[in-house]
């Protein structure tokens, strides 16, 4: 399995819009083949800060979601928006 966390920090000129389109992200990427869970939650303490936290059954299915997002909606919203996360491989 592959374990993403992490967050993105979003600059409050863009909270709106991007706050806008993450259901669809959401609902999509739960729907890919291989999405044990997704979740992007506001953080309660940083203003702007969205909690990421994403469950993959395996490599293959993990970079299908991350080609998938690169045409998407998504990043087109949330481009240039710096993202800190850590990638786990939970089956070695």
């Amino acid at each position: 399995m592959i374990k993403l966390t992490g967050y993105i920090d979003v600059p409050a000129d863009r909270v709106e819009a991007v706050s806008k389109a993450l259901p669809r992200h959401v609902a999509l990427t739960r729907a890919e083949p291989g999405c044990l869970s997704f979740d992007v939650t506001p953080d309660v303490s940083v203003p702007g800060r969205f909690q990421v936290a994403e469950l993959f059954t395996d490599q293959k299915a993990f970079d299908a979601h991350q080609t998938r997002t690169k045409s998407s909606e998504w990043a087109t919203v949330t481009a240039d928006i710096p993202r800190t996360y850590q990638i786990e491989d939970l089956t070695e």
